[in-house]
């Protein structure tokens, strides 16, 4: 059985084989999986995730002790101005510094908070794949709406023109079927061109520019719930990284204060390898042994330093900043979900008329045939005009239904987010027996 990434993989290699004529079918997941693994804005997160890794190591490595060789000879007259070393060989690391602990403590914070940051970005772009790819789709329903609607309304003009022309309508009654068509023209170009668009952009957002991209519908999973009630055991990683910026600025404020009058202790060891080519022996006669070697401590006591004492202030400002920034994320995020809440359920009910709305309009047309089809069965049969006219707005009521329904597909999309059940609900989505290409 091959695995999602393996999916994913032959999604891209079939897609990247497309010619840009043909419409590269992907399904929610493989396109979740892509934008994943070849978005910029996760793998800037992931760089910042090394960085900060890196700079754990960087703030606990100085207590190894490094290791440098040096070499170089020269010739000197006159009373010697330095060793005459061949080469010598230096170790040297930090013993003790009540500091550097809360260096090391704000570093491992900082990898957290990076981390948290992957997470949201990873959730930014499951999301703005989610939402691209259900509006995506719902632009070809409507494309295909948009052709039937179309042909309905040009057989309108065409019946209004024979009426014309026999006598038994006007011309303004012509002109009103010809507005029909050419607004339907001018919404199915608007729709092409947002078509258009929105297969761009997420075509970018998986690592697949320029090439055209097409949505499988079945791979869409059902709607999520409606009112989506936030997952206790969950917290946004907006806000979990906020708390982490300001524990990790609260410890480099923590290590800076203790900076004056606290000893530092550091380790040294030196060996050098002199050269008896100079005239080391005319002033120092007593110099026999080309090996000096020497091993000890340095005791450092910080008593007054005024650029360290404004670095000690600064870092604290920062803690402070985290902590307002902190908040304001906190407050934001708790507004945001309150408005989608309050919005999800508008545009419920808005869906919902508009389904109404769309089901009322295929009974009365379905109604309409059916009398027109068995004029015995009693009323009066609706003209030709009539009958077209009935189509193009069932088409329209069908139309206003996707594009309701959508808004509320979206809003649901960003309260799963922001309620941590966004991953839940894609796991959810169907997968595709095979990545297909069509004209």
């Amino acid at each position: 059985m091959i695995s999602r990434t393996g999916r994913a993989m032959l999604a891209a290699v079939l897609a990247l084989a497309a010619s840009a004529t043909l419409h590269a079918q992907v399904s929610l997941t493989s396109a979740v999986d892509l934008a994943l693994r070849s978005n910029p804005k996760v793998r800037a997160a992931q760089a910042q995730v090394d960085k900060a890794r890196a700079q754990l190591g960087e703030a606990r490595f100085v207590y190894t002790p490094s290791l440098s060789a040096n070499s170089g000879l020269g010739y000197s007259y006159g009373f010697p101005l330095g060793q005459p070393t061949i080469f010598s060989v230096t170790s040297q690391s930090l013993l003790f510094s009540y500091a550097q602990r809360d260096y090391i403590k704000a570093a491992r914070v900082g990898v957290d908070a990076a981390g948290y940051a992957l997470e949201d970005a990873r959730l930014q772009i499951e999301e703005d794949t989610a939402i691209t790819y259900l509006q995506l789709n719902q632009q070809q329903q409507i494309l295909s709406a948009l052709d039937e609607q179309l042909a309905t309304a040009e057989k309108l003009v065409q019946i209004v023109q024979a009426r014309v022309d026999a006598g038994q309508d006007t011309q303004l009654e012509l002109l009103r079927a010809q507005r029909i068509a050419a607004q339907i023209r001018l919404q199915q170009i608007r729709t092409q061109d947002q078509r258009e668009a929105t297969a761009d952009h997420l075509a970018r957002v998986i690592g697949l520019p320029g090439n055209p991209v097409a949505t499988v519908p079945e791979s869409v999973p059902a709607a999520p719930a409606t009112q989506s009630a936030p997952d206790v055991a969950w917290t946004s990683p907006v806000l979990l990284e906020a708390e982490a910026n300001v524990r990790a600025k609260q410890r480099l404020a923590q290590a800076e204060s203790h900076y004056m009058f606290v000893p530092q202790i550091i380790f040294a060891a030196e060996y050098s390898r002199f050269s008896n080519i100079n005239n080391y022996k005319e002033f120092y006669p007593t110099f026999n042994n080309f090996n000096a070697a020497e091993v000890g401590i340095q005791i450092s006591l910080p008593l007054f330093d005024r650029a360290h004492m404004a670095k000690s202030n600064e870092a604290n400002a920062d803690a402070v900043l985290a902590i307002q920034q902190a908040a304001t994320a906190r407050n934001e995020f708790q507004e945001g979900t309150l408005k989608l809440q309050h919005a999800s359920r508008e545009l419920t009910a808005r869906a919902d008329l508009a389904r109404i709305e769309r089901d009322i309009a295929q009974a009365e047309l379905q109604a309409t045939i059916t009398q027109n089809e068995n004029p015995m069965a009693g009323g009066t049969p609706l003209s030709p005009k009539d009958l077209q006219r009935a189509r193009v707005q069932e088409r329209q009521r069908y139309i206003d239904y996707l594009n309701a329904d959508l808004e509320l597909q979206q809003n649901q999309v960003r309260l799963l987010r922001m309620n941590g059940g966004l991953e839940q609900w894609l796991s959810h989505a169907a997968q595709p027996k095979a990545t297909e290409t069509k004209q």
